[in-house]
């Protein structure tokens, strides 16, 4: 699991801003953007994490279908008139649910 932190925070409040990070330091330089208030830094770390955590089906489907030559798959199918590759998906997608419960 990814841990969001106060970095990557800025870059999405602020892309573009000029700023240093020096150990728990935080040196703004842009003079064309205000500095997040801690309580906005928060505020986005909590988003971003969010987003991150709700993907995971996402991550762990991916290391699946890297076990697996899917083109070949697909040729197989075509040439042998199967539905393998597809029945392999839906097994994924059945035990790598989007949410809990949901099989789609």
């Amino acid at each position: 699991m990814s841990t969001i932190n106060t970095v990557d925070a800025l870059q999405s409040l602020t892309p573009s801003a000029q700023w240093v990070r020096r150990s728990d330091e935080l040196e703004w330089l842009d003079t064309e953007q205000t500095q997040p208030t801690d309580l906005e830094i928060t505020t986005e770390i909590t988003r971003l994490q969010d987003i991150y955590d709700s993907l995971e089906y996402s991550r762990l489907r991916q290391v699946e279908y890297a076990k697996r030559n899917q083109d070949e798959m697909r040729y197989n199918d075509a040439k042998n008139n199967t539905n393998l590759w597809i029945e392999w998906q839906d097994q994924i997608k059945l035990d790598i649910p989007k949410v809990k419960g949901d099989t789609v």
